[in-house]
């Protein structure tokens, strides 16, 4: 058995090497537009169409209550393989539309079997800290969710095809490491058969509903974000075309340095409290959407990419904080059953915030848009102060 300090390492590697398969798809966009003869909206689809999948997804595996009822190493596993064959499927050159948003949807269910799977596993073996072990455990979904771009970044010396080889192969790694290191924790608690009521059972408690609705906020920008960040850099190039702006690198940059928000972010919750810090995080990005329209103004590209990778840590941090309560508010029995039904919900949000920005895009260059994220976090701060309000009373 691997020794329990070696635990967090290999979780964190294994959702690293499997989260990787998540942006795939928008990282090597620019090639599959020119190869597939695809329109520009296809990036705002294709990320539309593994958000779908992993909401289908995640609602079959609530339903289902697989994460509770078979040992999750082994879902985590099946689903690493799976979705990394669909992921290679992309490379068929005889794909169209239709089939590559088919093949993200399937991505994107299989990535179900993953990313709430391998929470699950940590709050398996880490009942104390546990803020702080998902903080590394989403550092590195937010990691290997970049990943794609900096392989993009190097596409002139790989071809776009390889980049999916290689997030496909490291997926493969990723899923054994997790099966053959990674036991059932100490802390898990089979479930007892089906529970189709596990579904509305968990959300009568208000604390696990104040903390599900703020992760919902938190949600409606948080993927939009990600989504547009190359669009948001590629704007910002075209009103000021003198700065010079690696798009591919910087979408990594800004999206992988929130992995270290999130490490940092559990240390500081460690003082200052887990819901105390989440609202912290979340309102400093509510703030980040209101002011954005205002930053493409500037001139200086060192004042615009600072604010990008102040709000890509700040749009992240509060994400495993999230997490934390709602796992610590949900029955031991069905707590992976929890942490799936609030990702399902969450990432259906996902979808609205994204394909609403893809619509408005197809009607205004402007560059307010943005700011109809700041939506999601306010109404989450709501929420979570509705929380303190009832706390306080009691």
């Amino acid at each position: 058995m691997t020794p329990s300090k070696l635990i967090l390492p290999v979780i964190v590697i294994s959702q690293f090497c499997c989260t990787s398969l998540w942006f795939a798809g928008n990282g090597v966009i620019s090639d599959l537009v020119i190869n597939f003869n695809l329109q520009n909206t296809a990036l705002g689809h294709l990320t539309a169409a593994v958000q779908i999948g992993f909401i289908v997804g995640t609602l079959s595996f609530a339903i289902l209550t697989i994460a509770d009822r078979i040992s999750p190493s082994k879902v985590f596993f099946v689903c690493a393989v799976i979705g990394a064959l669909f992921n290679l499927g992309i490379i068929y050159e005889g794909n169209s539309l239709t089939s590559l948003l088919f093949l993200r949807f399937l991505t994107g269910f299989f990535l179900a079997g993953i990313y709430p799977i391998g929470m699950k596993i940590a709050a398996d073996y880490f009942k104390k800290g546990l803020d702080k072990s998902l903080g590394f455990l989403v550092g590195a979904l937010v990691i290997g969710t970049a990943f794609p771009h900096l392989l993009k970044n190097l596409t002139a010396s790989i071809s776009w095809e390889s980049v999916l080889i290689a997030t496909s192969s490291i997926a493969v790694f990723g899923g054994g490491l997790m099966w053959t290191l990674v036991p059932n924790g100490p802390f898990r608690k089979a479930g007892q058969g089906l529970n189709m009521l596990a579904f509305s059972q968990v959300f009568k408690n208000p604390e696990f509903r104040s903390s599900a609705f703020g992760y919902f906020g938190h949600m409606w920008e948080l993927y939009a974000f990600w989504a547009f960040l190359p669009i948001i850099l590629k704007k910002y190039y075209e009103i000021h075309p003198k700065v010079d702006v690696n798009i591919s690198l910087w979408s990594f940059i800004i999206i992988a340095i929130g992995g270290l928000a999130c490490v940092l972010g559990g240390y500081i919750s460690q003082n200052l409290g887990t819901k105390r810090t989440a609202f912290l995080s979340l309102l400093l990005s509510f703030c980040c959407c209101l002011i954005s329209p205002l930053v493409f103004s500037v001139e200086s590209d060192l004042v615009f990419l600072s604010f990008l990778l102040f709000w890509g840590m700040v749009v992240i941090a509060d994400s495993p904080l999230f997490s934390t309560l709602v796992a610590k508010n949900a029955p031991d029995e069905i707590k992976g059953t929890a942490l799936t039904i609030v990702n399902c919900i969450g990432f259906s949000i996902t979808i609205i915030s994204i394909q609403l920005i893809n619509g408005i895009q197809t009607f205004t260059d402007s560059t307010s848009i943005y700011s109809i994220l700041a939506l999601g976090p306010f109404l989450g701060l709501v929420a979570l102060r509705q929380k303190n309000k009832t706390i306080r009373k009691t």
